[in-house]
């Protein structure tokens, strides 16, 4: 059964949907500006800025967990991308099935990969 039923509309129009009211199993729905779904805070505006700004937060929190061994230089080139593939990028791209980028996200996200990169085998 149901308990509490929200919905959002996702569009630049922000009266749209606003006079629906959808019911189920005569229980009224709430409709809401955002709400968090799988770890994604999906927002009204469909704007993802805040969410990858916050995933970018979780993957450099990441980073120190791995920092020590990825500064050993006996490691090759190779087995650094892999860790940094496996432990930091899915922390930053988790839920990105439901972002749709602008292409000042898609540069931030750039940016981090080569920050993070940097780190790694140091600014060259």
């Amino acid at each position: 059964m149901l308990r509490k039923l929200k919905y959002i509309v996702m569009s630049p129009d922000q009266n749209a949907g606003q006079n629906r009211n959808i019911k189920i199993y005569n229980k009224s729905s709430e409709r809401v500006e955002q709400f968090r779904y799988f770890g994604t805070t999906l927002k009204n505006k469909n704007s993802i800025q805040e969410e990858i700004t916050s995933r970018m937060k979780s993957g450099n929190a990441c980073y120190p967990s791995v920092q020590n061994p990825l500064s050993f230089s006996t490691l090759t080139k190779n087995i650094k991308i892999k860790m940094y593939r496996t432990i930091t990028l899915p922390v930053v791209l988790y839920g990105c099935e439901t972002w749709s980028f602008t292409m000042g996200e898609e540069h931030g996200l750039r940016m981090f990969k080569n920050r993070v990169r940097r780190k790694i085998f140091g600014s060259r």
